[in-house]
């Protein structure tokens, strides 16, 4: 077989894969590829999530802890009560939500696993201020996993790594050379710089919007989401990459989308009575 007949199989086997495996984000209903499975994914997600418990300092803070969990709960009911009554699939349905405080005064982060392992750093603490500030950044983090977007970036990378050894094997091994001449992972750079990154801005700035609703639906005051970058921007001393090296947005930028966004939010995803 010749190696134009073999691309034009690969082309459409690829094809008839992506068409088969396309669905949408909530709410944003942006296309997204999803060809890893979701249960495997949660289900890695939370072994990794007991290992860290069990490694990492757990905070003794408990008032905040329970404030963190309270937080949790109100967006875990507004996020299904939102889906039931717009008629459409709760993406949290096989989620097993859990939530810890994490001992690290130097660490301004806060994550959630897929499938609703929640952990957030008492260093960020200093950037949430209050109880509102708290919920933005746990709406951000939340939104990661109900949009799906590990599901996404595993199956992108699966994708992206298939490509990328077809592009060696139909360059005749130029990039593998290239690599062992220059010392350096070509392929990872590309991928890097030109495909995954732009690719997590957009979730980036997805989860910003989405968080803004969840936490908008939830009763919380989502305006200091802004005054949050702010405080974020300001301990960081204004300090990051360059966007285009950055899988976040810049703060200038992201605080400049969410005051674009806020009023939207406020007026058509307003607080839930849940009974």
């Amino acid at each position: 077989m010749n190696r134009r007949k073999f691309l034009s199989y690969v082309g459409c086997g690829c094809g008839t894969l992506i068409l088969h495996s396309c669905t949408t984000a909530p709410i944003t209903e942006r296309k997204q590829l999803k060809i890893v499975s979701e249960a495997k994914l949660n289900a890695q997600a939370a072994r990794i999530y007991e290992k860290i418990k069990e490694k990492e300092k757990m905070s003794d803070d408990k008032k905040t802890l329970n404030e963190i969990k309270e937080i949790g709960k109100k967006m875990e009911n507004s996020i299904s009560e939102y889906f039931y009554q717009a008629g459409l699939e709760d993406p949290t349905i096989n989620f097993d939500w859990e939530y810890i405080l994490i001992d690290r005064k130097k660490v301004r982060n806060a994550w959630c696993m897929p499938g609703g392992k929640i952990a957030v750093y008492t260093g960020i603490l200093e950037a949430t201020k209050n109880t509102d500030g708290l919920a933005a950044v746990m709406g951000h983090e939340i939104a990661h996993a109900v949009a799906k977007h590990s599901v996404e970036r595993a199956s992108r990378a699966t994708l992206v790594n298939t490509g990328t050894q077809l592009i060696d094997i139909f360059s005749g091994g130029k990039l593998s050379q290239v690599n062992r001449t220059t010392g350096m992972n070509t392929v990872g750079l590309i991928t890097q710089l030109g495909l995954l990154n732009p690719f997590s801005r957009k979730q980036e700035s997805e989860a910003d919007f989405l968080g803004m609703i969840f936490a908008s639906l939830s009763g919380y005051d989502i305006r200091e989401t802004v005054k949050l970058w702010e405080r974020m921007n300001k301990l960081n001393k204004g300090k990051g990459p360059p966007e285009f090296m950055s899988t976040h947005p810049s703060s200038e930028n992201r605080i400049k989308n969410l005051n674009k966004k806020i009023n939207e939010v406020i007026l058509e995803y307003p607080p839930l009575e849940i009974v």
